[in-house]
């Protein structure tokens, strides 16, 4: 399944690239459905970090899934490796809950428009639940296209809101850079 987004932020871009690349783990309180982002490991290169976060989900899940994901599995690990020069950042998730049965990645392309910088995130998610214990494969058949939406709704968003609290985290900065002056 594709996961395609487009936003804009009315800041220029090298603000929005950098508040993006080093300041995500403050948006996750404006976020909903995101608990929190926390940095575990950030490794500097010459080309741009590399960075790995967890995100940890708190929103609510369809019956039918009920009984084969519990909410503490809504954590999601994203891989980021960043380009400075190029003004992208490639990630790749992984869902400790499913570690072998999904694969999800993209990138996200920073430019300035002119009017601000847009964010184009584009993507993949694949989720295969043949073979699951405890899961018949008819059951599975029927439940991977469930599951797979419900993950694509639950990541797609958030990344969408992730720009939308961005624009107002950098507008936030911009009054407070002004007050101090």
């Amino acid at each position: 399944m594709r996961i395609h987004a487009e936003s804009r932020i009315h800041h220029p871009l090298e603000q929005v690239y950098a508040a993006y690349r080093d300041d995500l783990p403050k948006l996750a309180a404006y976020i909903p459905d995101v608990k929190e982002i926390v940095v575990k490991e950030r490794v500097e290169r010459p080309e741009g970090p590399k960075i790995w976060n967890r995100w940890i989900g708190t929103r609510e899940l369809p019956r039918v899934l009920r009984g084969i994901i519990r909410p503490e599995m809504l954590q999601w690990d994203d891989f980021a490796e960043w380009n400075d020069g190029a003004r992208y950042v490639d990630w790749r998730l992984s869902f400790p809950a499913f570690p072998d049965r999904v694969r999800c990645s993209g990138r996200n392309a920073f430019a300035d428009d002119g009017k601000g910088t847009r964010i184009t995130l584009s993507g993949t998610l694949e989720i295969d639940l043949r073979s699951l214990p405890g899961v018949p494969n008819l059951v599975a058949r029927k439940v991977g296209p469930i599951a797979e939406d419900f993950i694509v709704r639950l990541v797609t968003p958030n990344l969408e809101r992730v720009n939308m609290t961005l624009q107002r985290y950098l507008d936030e900065r911009s009054v407070q850079g002004r007050a101090i002056s």
